[in-house]
């Protein structure tokens, strides 16, 4: 069994908001459950408009998909409007 685990910062400059911040938030972890069936939550930066922190994980039966999984992940992140990826803290067990 392999595990990868990633926690992600975030830079929403556009929020004026929380509830503007978690429109983006909530769709970015919707699309990375739907998408790549990973387990995500937001795990820091709750109470700031403009900034999130959110914590995926992976669990697979090959490091190779692991590692494929993290990927898509990442270009998810990468690619939300509204957000800018600051950080990625990956580790792979």
């Amino acid at each position: 069994m392999f595990v990868g685990v990633v926690r992600i910062e975030l830079h929403l400059p556009g929020a004026g908001s929380l509830k503007e911040k978690r429109a983006v938030v909530r769709g970015l972890k919707d699309r990375i459950r739907t998408r790549v069936h990973a387990a995500v939550a937001e795990v820091d930066h709750q109470d700031l408009w403009q900034r999130a922190a959110l914590g995926v994980a992976v669990v697979s039966g090959e490091r190779r998909q692991v590692a494929e999984m993290l990927q898509a992940v990442r270009n998810l992140a990468g690619g939300t409007p509204g957000a800018e990826l600051l950080d990625w803290q990956e580790q792979q067990l």
